[in-house]
């Protein structure tokens, strides 16, 4: 039996927060299912979406929250920053681990001398080859940082 789907797990964690009361989890496990379920949508009728699919949906929506929470701590909303924390942590629950930041820097090495890049005007290619890599496992733009370090730009 193959694992079940992200969405598979999200429905049935709902129905556990549901029967918990646990307003929170359940309020951020709605909001996921929904995200998936849109996507869903935009494919062909029959058509269920993929685990990388599905890891993306919501890598955008851990996004959205992390770039939430720059914009309320520059208006000093601390109450606010803690929810959409919390719903970060949540979210984590159904991604795939993240490559620590020594293996990342790995990663990137071995890509700069597989692409042969040199310069910083090749920073898209390693950039392309290690996220080729780490699939999910690691944001781009902490990915960009790296590969901008080791090509010296």
């Amino acid at each position: 039996m193959s694992d079940p789907s992200i969405l598979e797990r999200l429905q049935t964690d709902l129905v556990a927060a549901m029967k918990a009361r646990d307003t929170d989890t359940l309020s951020t496990l709605r909001m996921l299912k929904t995200a998936l379920m849109e996507e869903k949508t935009r494919k062909a009728k029959d058509a269920s979406l993929s685990s990388e699919e599905e890891v993306a949906v919501l890598q955008r929506y851990a996004k959205k929250r992390k770039e939430t929470i720059d914009e309320m701590r520059k208006l000093g909303r601390a109450d606010l920053v803690a929810k959409e924390e919390a719903e970060i942590a949540v979210t984590r629950r159904y991604l795939p681990e993240e490559v620590d930041e020594a293996a990342l820097r790995e990663i990137v090495r071995a890509a700069v001398a597989s692409t042969g890049a040199t310069s910083p005007k090749e920073m898209g290619k390693v950039v392309g080859a290690v996220m080729a890599q780490v699939k999910g496992r690691a944001e781009g733009g902490t990915v960009a940082k790296l590969v901008k370090e080791a090509l010296g730009g």
